[in-house]
């Protein structure tokens, strides 16, 4: 029997929780069929709690950063000779560590250390400008020592072979799928605000890298132009949540076309979908870029920042443009057309073509990482 041990003791919201339910729910049905043990190195069980998986539940790593270095790389190597002998072991958050096994990977998701981080990153969002500076030292660490590494784009996988000299091989392209609730984008009768005001939206954390007050720049530059057709823009920030939230409304509260919204749930995002004509994602550093998936099953207009991440993750999209994030002028003029009903920027994105090793789902990814 092969043992397969997940180690997650990081994750514990958002897309990253995401991928760790969606792969042990995968590895528990494994489990059912095949001669496996899993194993799940998890903060809280109760977090991705499935079948035919032995859970190890630790949440002191996550207090401090210190606790987790400790943990990756001296606890866990403890752990791995009391569970051996282990046959895979999955590192699912960035950090490869210090253990016994006979093959090794990790999912390697953050893309801070590709951030051009700022002085107002570190007085917004400290926490980030770390992540930009030491993710690169954290990636380095034991990264030799894997079999593979997993990502969710093409571009990722370049520049991690580029800085880290990994041959590409060994680095494997997992696109990130998800389930698209989309229905019709034709908007009911009720939908005035779609006919009579032109809406933008950016649903977004209110994190200082997605970079919204590009889109507040452009909003307070369109305002002074005295446009003859009303726009507006929703915020998924209310201006409460944060010091750089905050910031924002501060700022740019008086500006009227301005919706600082807050946060909406799943339900009310769709909704906001369907209302609105343009999506803007203005981010300078992603993963991927959820938003961007999920608006461009409507075949409406996009603006999008000019990055790797951005082009990749809107391949196939047929109405996008592309901006610099860090020029409100050019964003003004592009949403100003928009606005009069003009889209000649507007492009298609072609499809990119991924070279192998690519997994389209848990089954391909897991058939490539357990073959001899």
């Amino acid at each position: 029997m092969k043992k397969i041990v997940i180690s997650a003791v990081n994750i514990v919201e958002a897309g990253t929780l995401a991928i760790l339910r969606d792969c042990l729910a995968y590895l528990s049905k494994l489990a059912e069929n095949e001669d496996v043990e899993i194993i799940a190195v998890v903060h809280k069980k109760a977090l991705a709690d499935f079948p035919n998986i032995t859970y190890i539940e630790s949440s002191w790593p996550k207090k401090r950063w210190i606790n987790r270095l400790w943990y990756e790389y001296v606890s866990l190597k403890k752990v791995s000779k009391e569970i051996g002998p282990v046959f895979l072991w999955f590192s699912l958050h960035d950090t490869s560590p210090s253990v016994i096994a006979n093959r090794r990977a990790v999912y390697c998701h953050n893309s801070y250390s590709f951030y051009r981080w700022k002085l107002h990153d570190l007085i917004f969002a400290p926490k980030i400008a770390l992540f930009a500076m030491f993710t690169k030292y954290i990636y380095k660490t034991n990264i030799h020592k894997n079999d593979y590494l997993v990502v969710q784009q093409n571009w990722f996988r370049e520049a991690m072979s580029r800085i880290f000299k990994i041959n590409k091989n060994k680095i494997i392209v997992a696109p990130a799928h998800f389930n698209k609730a989309i229905t019709d984008s034709t908007p009911n009768s009720e939908d005035v605000d779609l006919f009579d005001t032109y809406q933008f939206l950016f649903p977004a954390s209110p994190n200082s890298h997605k970079n919204f007050e590009v889109i507040c720049k452009a909003a307070e530059l369109l305002e002074k132009r005295n446009l003859s057709k009303p726009f507006k823009i929703v915020l998924t920030v209310s201006g409460a949540e944060n010091k750089y939230a905050a910031w924002l409304y501060k700022n740019w509260r008086q500006i009227q076309p301005i919706d600082f919204r807050g946060f909406v749930k799943k339900d009310e995002l769709i909704e906001l979908y369907q209302q609105s004509n343009c999506l803007i994602y203005p981010s300078k550093v992603e993963s991927w870029g959820l938003p961007i998936s999920e608006f461009s099953a409507y075949n409406k207009p996009m603006l999008l920042a000019d990055l790797p991440y951005a082009k990749e993750t809107a391949a196939g999209s047929n109405k996008t443009v592309f901006f610099n994030p860090e020029n409100a002028e050019e964003l003004a003029m592009l949403m100003e057309n928009l606005i009069k009903g003009e889209e000649k920027d507007l492009k298609a994105v072609p499809l990119l073509k991924i070279a192998e090793p690519i997994a389209n789902n848990w089954n391909e990814l897991f058939t490539i990482l357990m073959r001899d």
